[in-house]
């Protein structure tokens, strides 16, 4: 059974930073393409960052080009998004997502964590 767990969210002040942390088990971490996701109340889900297997290829939402950073760590099995200069838009649930390419459409990715969430005060 394929378990994926995000962790790392809270509340922070606008400016501050944030490391979310995405781990998996029941699957092999490196066998998949990883992205982050978030979604605001009342909003549709937005593609935030994708990764590719060994790490070289990454993706970007407008929206955080230049504040936010993807990585992984394929020998911890884990997926990290660094977030730096947060604004209060970037209040949101925030996902971790497997898939088979580096994408930002969520219907690319076949397995899904709980989220965790993410709150800027201003």
């Amino acid at each position: 059974q394929v378990q994926v767990v995000e962790s790392g969210g809270g509340l922070v002040q606008t400016g501050g930073s944030l490391t979310l942390s995405c781990t998996a088990s029941g699957l092999t971490f490196d066998d998949y393409d990883w992205g982050w996701f978030r979604q605001a109340p009342g909003k549709q889900r937005e593609g935030v960052s994708s990764i590719s297997r060994t790490g070289i290829v990454t993706r970007y939402g407008e929206s955080v080009k230049g504040r936010f950073t993807i990585s992984r760590d394929n020998a911890k099995n884990t997926l990290y998004l660094q977030m730096h200069s947060l604004k209060p838009e970037d209040t949101a649930m925030y996902y971790c997502a497997a898939g088979f390419l580096v994408a930002l459409r969520e219907n690319t990715y076949n397995y899904w964590g709980q989220g965790t969430q993410v709150t800027v005060s201003s």
